[in-house]
């Protein structure tokens, strides 16, 4: 299909720990899980990637495991039920022969249409790019438009794709390319139906970053945007990068931020940046932060400001504390809501995880004479509720409330679909 689209430790430590736990207690926010998914009766399981609404407010999502053949994972919808609750479909069942694994968030087109990426599976086991069409009266039609793996093709697409007004599809595989260490790809739509695949960049040459997790994002201007977790120098602790269009059809690459410092400022980035208006972008990494040369699971969230000349400031503006208790491994992506707080998850920590379960749903509120201000909204892990939120971007409705998904826990272990109110 052609189309546009949507844009979808001491006793001063134990007192300070115990008064952020205070603080985050008295924060929290009212969360409901939607769904708990249930392997045993062919549903998916783990989910490991964000929700997108459509227009009569229906929420799609992808499991990375499950479904009719158990292994592969799914694609499902929630509908709001009459009388409360929501009901689940599941729209398309992956073999591994069409796809294994899907991971990065689905994104729709102006007519309906569902792209996504599976990370492995496919006629040559890298991965695939995938469309699902509703179908008229019902059901959905399933097709691959690329398949990874092809020889020196890329391959391992974990990432979103993201779309530009001609309906061109950009998105990252984790490896591939000229060097072995991955790509930022494009799929256009060809003249007589089908796509055409084309390498705009291979990482891993020199300085360069390594093996890109997140997707890309555009700007005005038509330039990407996106993070390696890993490569530049010899730090290997990750980049920010920017691809411009030039002439001829060709791109260039500039690293806007190389992770170094130590640690310092980040290690790992993981999710996907944003832009705000004035043009700075904002991101989160996995580990590093305030502890010099510790390899924890920590992370940050970080800002970066355009300077005169082409050159990029960053700003921390929040470290998540080694000892998890406000969170660790933010892995996702951020949103913005309309008064410019910023809001996202951790893979683990909180009040009931530590590094690798838990995990937080969080707010930054710009603070008066600058900084942020963090609130936690959420703590996972306690009984059946969700655990680890994982890679999952949160999203809006129209009343603020949050939606997202976390990896395992709810009532089967085997993930949930959850909505927090603040």
């Amino acid at each position: 299909m052609r189309s546009k689209f949507y844009i979808g430790l001491t006793a001063i430590s134990i007192i300070f720990v115990a008064a952020l736990f205070m603080t985050a207690t008295l924060a929290l926010a009212q969360e409901k899980i939607l769904h708990s998914f249930n392997p045993t009766n062919g549903d998916g399981q783990l989910p490991n990637a964000g929700l997108i609404f459509d227009a009569t407010g229906n929420l799609y999502g992808l499991t990375g495991s499950g479904g009719a053949y158990s292994y592969y994972g799914a694609v499902f919808e929630l509908s709001s039920a009459v009388g409360g609750g929501w009901t689940e479909t599941l729209l398309h069942s992956f073999n591994n022969n069409d796809g294994n694994n899907p991971a990065g968030t689905l994104i729709f087109d102006a007519v309906g249409n569902l792209y996504g990426t599976t990370a492995q599976g496919g006629p040559h086991g890298g991965g695939v790019v995938f469309e699902l069409a509703p179908e008229t009266g019902g059901g959905w039609t399933f097709s691959i438009l690329h398949a990874f793996g092809n020889g020196h093709d890329a391959s391992y697409p974990l990432s979103a794709l993201t779309s530009d007004s001609a309906g061109n599809l950009f998105g990252t595989t984790w490896i591939g390319g000229e060097y072995g260490l991955g790509t930022v790809f494009e799929l256009s739509p060809a003249a007589g139906g089908g796509w055409t695949e084309k390498v705009l960049h291979s990482f891993g040459n020199g300085n360069d970053g390594q093996n890109p997790i997140s997707a890309v994002i555009l700007d005005a201007a038509g330039n990407l945007y996106g993070t390696t977790n890993g490569g530049a120098g010899t730090t290997l602790y990750g980049t920010v990068f920017e691809l411009s269009p030039t002439a001829g059809g060709l791109w260039q690459e500039k690293i806007v931020h190389a992770f170094k410092n130590n640690g310092k400022d980040g290690m790992g980035p993981v999710g996907s940046l944003i832009l705000d208006a004035a043009g700075n972008l904002y991101g989160t990494t996995e580990i590093g932060g305030s502890c010099e040369n510790c390899f924890v699971a920590a992370g940050t969230v970080f800002e970066l400001l355009p300077k005169a000349g082409g050159s990029w400031t960053e700003e921390i503006l929040h470290n998540f504390n080694p000892n998890g208790v406000d969170g660790q491994e933010p892995n996702a992506g951020l949103i913005f809501d309309s008064a410019g707080n910023l809001y996202g998850t951790t893979s683990g920590g909180g009040a009931h995880g530590n590094s690798g379960s838990g995990g937080i749903v969080f707010q930054l509120k710009p603070a008066a004479g600058g900084g942020f201000t963090e609130r936690i909204l959420h703590s996972f892990g306690a009984g059946t509720d969700g655990n680890i939120p994982g890679w999952s971007n949160l999203i809006f409705d129209a009343s603020g409330n949050l939606y997202g998904t976390t990896k395992t826990g709810g009532t089967n272990d085997a993930g949930t679909v959850y909505k927090i109110t603040p």
